[in-house]
């Protein structure tokens, strides 16, 4: 049970003078008699009906006057709520050139950054990680599990697999690890920084089985328009950075995209990055029903019986058991 207005309670405080002028009233209502001499009736036995008079009709009463206008309810309620998660699939190029300082600290660990924040933000989904390179494998298969997906993409490092950048066998292996799951929107994020150079796969022919599919592919390119400063290690195994053009095959990403129904995206800094995989998270809302049902009762009227009972029951009293002789 609840009240609708538990300011009233405040109300009590009243209490403390009704019950000081209540004491004062029956001290001072006392019947008296002028007579010589009290002494025969001290040993008089009081009636028991004098208790009577020191009975808190009133205080009991306004107690339950003060429920009243707190107004007692009590609350039915009825909610269902049913989600329809989407299936999202990483594929993350993890080739030398992620190691790019265009994005701070380099591309590899800006979009580790960025993904991390994605995922924290869509907990409802199923998402996997396939990381690629010269070769491609999954690093996490499709999972509910986010904390773990989180763990793993955290261990993700440039040198983990041969070099190189096969975009094709990367998005293929995505494909085979989401084509087969309930859900009824299935996404693959693809994010690399150069062109097609390995694997037996070609981009396009992987693009073509993922709309076989109903795959929706969203790709982005990442790297700066230009000069980009590239770690390169000499014969002493000391790191030097050079200045490297940055070449991105945004042509096979853009058709890649179209395709599937996906967007191409261009990600030159690490704000607009994180704008990509924001944008991405408004097309891709998941499904949320939901129906809500309340419904109050009202509790006061046993309160309020009750307080106008004790005052009709201390008026009673007074009228007849305690009625005064003038």
């Amino acid at each position: 049970m609840n009240f609708e207005n538990p300011s009233y309670f405040w109300l009590l405080l009243l209490l403390i003078p009704i019950a000081v002028w209540l004491v004062l009233r029956v001290k001072h209502n006392d019947a008296s008699l002028q007579i010589s001499s009290v002494a025969p009736f001290a040993k008089t036995p009081k009636p028991k009906k004098i208790w009577l008079y020191y009975f808190p009709f009133t205080l009991i009463a306004v107690v339950f006057m003060v429920i009243t206008l707190a107004r007692p309810q009590r609350s039915d309620s009825f909610s269902s709520e049913t989600t329809e998660g989407i299936n999202i699939m990483l594929a993350l190029d993890i080739s030398g050139t992620m190691l790019a300082s265009d994005l701070r600290p380099n591309r590899l660990d800006a979009a580790k950054n960025v993904a991390t924040e994605f995922i924290l933000s869509r907990p409802n989904d199923n998402m996997g990680l396939v990381i690629f390179a010269g070769e491609s494998f999954t690093q996490c298969p499709i999972t509910s599990n986010h904390a773990a997906l989180i763990n793993l993409l955290k261990n993700v490092e440039y040198g983990m697999i041969e070099d190189g950048t096969a975009i094709g066998l990367g998005l293929a292996n995505a494909v085979n690890r989401i084509k087969d799951s309930e859900a009824k929107s299935k996404v693959i994020i693809l994010l690399t920084d150069c062109t097609n150079n390995r694997g037996d796969i070609a981009p396009i022919t992987a693009a073509e089985i993922a709309q076989t599919f109903g795959l929706r592919v969203y790709t982005i390119g990442v790297g700066t328009r230009g000069i980009a400063k590239m770690p390169m290690q000499d014969v002493f195994g000391n790191t030097h950075y050079v200045d490297t053009e940055v070449d991105i095959d945004e042509t096979t990403l853009q058709r890649i995209a179209s395709m599937t129904g996906g967007k191409y995206f261009r990600a030159t800094d690490n704000n607009s990055l994180k704008s990509i995989y924001q944008e991405i998270d408004k097309m891709e809302k998941t499904k949320l029903h939901t129906e809500s049902y309340s419904r109050k009762t009202e509790k006061y009227l046993p309160f309020l019986l009750i307080a106008f009972g004790l005052l009709a029951l201390e008026l009673l009293v007074r009228i007849t058991i305690l009625r005064r002789l003038p």
